[in-house]
């Protein structure tokens, strides 16, 4: 299996697939013809905003040159197929969205266990990629997360990396929840005994044989310690 796991990726409020950091050069090294693609959506009963990603992937991908043999989605309506879905497809992309949903709806359709088998090309976008972690980081993003005692941070992940992803990082740096300072005042705070990676967008986590690849502009964050752990057009292994 080989997986990219990005912030975003396409270009700022467009639908063009994102070149930067030879993404795009890397995607057509490997993607598989014909392509078989599965769209694991972030929220199972969300219908009309999951085909509305999904159509929005797919037209990306295409306007890039990639066709698909087949490009289904798999949601609460198509659940009880996602072993047989997964088993067909060479390629999955997993939606963004809100981690702690997409989570739940990854243990109940058995991913992790479905994805033991699967040998080809792994997407992952935003809570997507963070839900590849063996122990994912699901950093408070709605209201009232950041004050809830019942909120779970730590969640269990597919074990595609030990890497505690944080995509989208030029834009929550400066955010604030619950009236708290996302980062300085939430997810520093976190990070004590634990290692993030924070990505922007355009950049991405790249996994082939055993080796995890950052690509581009990305920062670790460790025991409440913010450091720059790549640059944009550059990599660095992890």
């Amino acid at each position: 299996m080989i997986c990219f796991l990005t912030s975003s990726t396409v270009l700022p409020g467009t639908d063009e697939l994102n070149p930067a950091n030879g993404f795009l050069e890397r995607l057509r090294l490997c993607m598989p013809k014909p392509c078989r693609a599965v769209f694991v959506c972030a929220d199972p009963d969300g219908f009309a905003r999951t085909d509305r990603f999904a159509a929005s992937v797919k037209r990306s991908f295409e306007a890039a040159g990639f066709s698909f043999q087949s490009f289904l989605v798999l949601d609460r309506r198509t659940q009880n197929e996602a072993a047989s879905l997964i088993a067909q497809a060479n390629c999955l992309v997993l939606a963004g969205g809100h981690v702690p949903t997409q989570n739940r709806f990854f243990a109940q359709i058995g991913l992790k266990d479905c994805l033991s088998g699967f040998d080809g090309v792994l997407i992952g976008i935003s809570a997507g990629s963070m839900n590849c972690a063996s122990l994912v980081y699901a950093q408070p993003e709605l209201q009232g997360e950041a004050l809830d005692p019942t909120y779970e941070r730590f969640l269990p992940g597919l074990g595609l990396t030990k890497q505690m992803l944080l995509p989208h990082y030029q834009m929550l740096k400066d955010e604030t929840l619950d009236g708290l300072r996302l980062m300085e005042e939430i997810t520093y705070p976190d990070s004590s005994g634990r290692s993030f990676l924070a990505m922007v967008d355009g950049s991405y986590l790249y996994l082939e044989n055993g080796r995890e690849t950052i690509c581009g502009e990305a920062y670790r964050i460790e025991n409440g310690v913010l450091s720059q752990l790549c640059v944009s057009g550059a990599s660095t292994i992890v």
